[in-house]
């Protein structure tokens, strides 16, 4: 059996262009670990901030990209339960998705929905994992209210405007063109916003305002997203695109009562992610066994071309981006 694989490093902290197919020693599950295959990574942005030197990954986590994949459990660690070689499944992982091999704690691992192809079940954990804790867990998104995702052709706006769809929430999108704003709106929002000409502040209160704004824009969206809000409103950050500093004005949310909030998914414990893994097979997968959601691909790449890859998740694009490691076969 080889003990040596091909994966993707960053060899200093920069553009695409320094991340380089190199070969790592072939990692052994530990305990209540699986090792995974891998047939097919997911691409995130996350990915191109530790590229570009500004994300760390967490102290025991591997050194590689890569958070996402979809694959063959080869062993399994002690401890494990539920799971056996041959398995197909995808999974949540803290790094090191970006090669041929992966460890991954098994209860972060889902089973591959039927008949998905494993090049979109890569594109599931991150996005998935990242909108059911942050709009349904922490943001508290029920059936009747209204939410706002801004970049709604983004893996997480995709994602989000699905979820948010399917369990009866009045949902609007943010996007960077009609034709974008358009796609939103096939995917289940009620209307797509073009914001280059249309003011999402505006049309949310005519329309009542929303209860719950997922936001990864920050910058000068802060105040704006508070002024979108209705009263008892809740806003959930997930990134800062637009910078993480503004200036607003406390008594506003203490008058309106309203809730400010976010998350980042990678530091969380083990135990919480295996928890959110738990809501998505319990509450989201039977809806992708049906295909009632499912994820929206942009372009596959091979391994070797990872840098082309985060070219193409930096420039215009919608939905997912993934690398082919060891394809379906």
């Amino acid at each position: 059996m080889a003990r040596i694989m091909r994966a993707i490093e960053i060899t200093t902290p920069g553009g695409p262009d320094v991340l380089k197919l190199r070969e790592r020693p072939k990692p052994k599950p530990g305990y209540g670990e699986v090792l995974i295959r891998v047939a097919y990574a997911g691409v995130n942005r996350p990915d191109a901030l530790q590229r570009a030197g500004s994300y760390a990954p967490p102290p025991d986590a591997s050194d590689l990209p890569g958070l996402e994949a979809s694959g063959i459990i080869e062993e399994v660690g002690q401890g494990v339960l539920g799971w056996s070689p041959s398995d197909p499944v995808c999974a949540l992982l803290p790094g090191g998705g970006y090669a041929e091999y992966v460890t991954a704690p098994a209860s972060h691992c889902l089973p591959v929905p039927s008949g998905m192809p494993l090049g979109e079940a890569a594109c599931l954990p991150e996005t998935y994992f990242t909108v059911w804790t942050n709009v349904f867990m922490r943001g508290g998104l029920r059936a009747g209210e209204t939410f706002l995702v801004h970049g709604g052709t983004s893996g997480i706006g995709t994602t989000a405007i699905q979820l948010a769809h399917a369990f009866g929430a009045r949902v609007f999108a943010t996007a960077g063109s009609d034709e974008k704003a358009r796609f939103c709106e096939r995917l289940g929002a009620e209307k797509g916003l073009n914001y280059r000409s249309e003011d999402f502040v505006t049309f949310l209160r005519d329309a009542g305002g929303a209860d719950l704004i997922l936001d990864m824009v920050g910058g000068d969206y802060i105040r704006r997203n508070l002024r979108a809000l209705k009263d008892d409103g809740r806003l959930v950050f997930i990134a800062f695109l637009g910078g993480p500093k503004a200036e607003i004005n406390f008594a506003e949310i203490m008058v309106r009562r309203l809730t400010v909030t976010g998350s980042t998914l990678r530091p969380q414990s083990v135990a919480a992610k295996a928890a959110i893994a738990e809501a998505l097979r319990k509450n989201v997968w039977p809806l992708l066994e049906i295909g009632r959601i499912g994820p929206v691909m942009d372009q596959v790449f091979d391994l070797a071309d990872a840098a082309d890859a985060h070219r193409a998740l930096e420039a215009e694009h919608i939905g997912k981006i993934v690398l082919r490691v060891g394809g379906d076969g």
